[in-house]
């Protein structure tokens, strides 16, 4: 009879869910007790009274759902709110820092700005432009891409397609310290040479620096598309008495070059806002060079730095900067919509 009356009285708790806005009021409750908390403690930042705010939404999220759901599916969302917060806590720096670029940066960015160099304008004056720095940045990037993607390339297919034994342990491992290294020491390797030879700064002397930084990234990403393709189609291509080498060059690489262009892209995105090196080899130059080899030459994260670090307190010159900035940020963005495009573009169709 106990039983019986038991099944028609079931627990109003059993297989129950919060319902769908209670996320968005515990965030609303943890937002609100965290200003509270920041004010009654003194806590003017912002960043402070958000961290409160998250911890006071995971102890609640937790709590409450271990109430009314049990601890199992208690734990998933709370799993699921650390996931969130990761993701909030990598976002929000990055709006933030494109927000403030974008604002600052979108004061002097005109037609002007784009077409003049500095000439004549002193650092602390209003005026100028960044045309020669753009033009220096194209030059010696594109010089170095045009001597980092071939070797990287190659050097990926041998160690992919060939590479045995020792040789191809010591490329894997100088790869892989390259990796890593510093991007003053790759200028400080060009420096000593130049030296040697008594060489005055020029462009093409940074593009060797910069080659040096991006051939292990190129030689890692095209690794990595060459790995993915399966050794079915190799084998295929092989039984038929194709060369090998016939079979990387009309079947690997078409297979990857999506992936190959991209991982290119994404390096050149890597080395266009180094400093260091261009400032050792480059040294700036506020008038228009358009001879990579021979002379002094700017690019955009040197001026940059040195609209900063000369300004002396001008306005004009931290306005600069920050257009600078946004055009660097802009071309880095264009680099990654051509990747995609082009992996897209290149992508193996297939059919339905």
């Amino acid at each position: 009879m106990s039983h019986a009356v038991a099944d028609k009285h079931p627990s109003t708790l059993q297989g129950a869910r919060l319902p769908r806005w209670a996320p968005y009021a515990i965030a609303a409750g943890s937002i609100v007790g965290a200003v509270g908390i920041g004010l009654a403690a003194g806590l003017d930042s912002k960043v402070q009274q958000g961290l409160i705010a998250a911890i006071i939404f995971l102890i609640g999220v937790f709590g409450l759902a271990a109430r009314v759901e049990g601890r199992r599916q208690a734990k998933d969302r709370l799993a699921t709110s650390l996931v969130w917060a990761a993701f909030l806590l990598a976002v929000v720096p990055l709006v933030s820092l494109v927000w403030t670029t974008v604002s600052r940066g979108v004061k002097v960015l005109d037609f002007y700005f784009l077409t003049h160099s500095m000439g004549l304008v002193s650092d602390t004056d209003p005026g100028g432009g960044i045309y020669h720095a753009i033009l220096g940045s194209l030059e010696q990037v594109g010089l170095a891409t045009l001597i980092a993607a071939p070797i990287g390339v190659l050097t990926a297919i041998y160690l992919v397609e060939y590479g045995r034994g020792n040789l191809a342990r010591s490329v894997t491992f100088f790869v892989d310290v390259m990796t890593g290294i510093p991007s003053i020491v790759a200028g400080l390797f060009i420096l000593s040479i130049m030296l040697m030879f008594d060489m005055q700064p020029f462009g093409f002397a940074g593009s060797l620096a910069l080659a040096i930084l991006m051939m292990p990234v190129v030689v890692r990403s095209t690794e990595e598309m060459l790995k993915l393709v399966p050794n079915e189609l190799r084998e295929a291509s092989l039984a038929l008495g194709v060369p090998k080498w016939r079979t990387i060059l009309k079947v690997v690489l078409p297979t990857s070059i999506g992936g190959i262009t991209t991982g290119i892209m994404l390096a050149v995105a890597r080395i266009a806002g180094e400093t260091a090196p261009v400032l050792l080899l480059v040294w700036g130059n506020s008038l228009i060079n358009t001879n990579p080899f021979e002379g002094a030459q700017q690019s955009l994260p040197l001026y940059i730095y040195q609209q900063y670090a000369n300004s002396a307190g001008s306005g004009a010159a931290y306005d600069r900067a920050w257009a600078a900035a946004l055009t660097l940020i802009a071309f880095v963005m264009i680099l990654n919509l051509v990747a995609r495009g082009i992996a897209r573009w290149k992508a193996p169709k297939t059919g339905r």
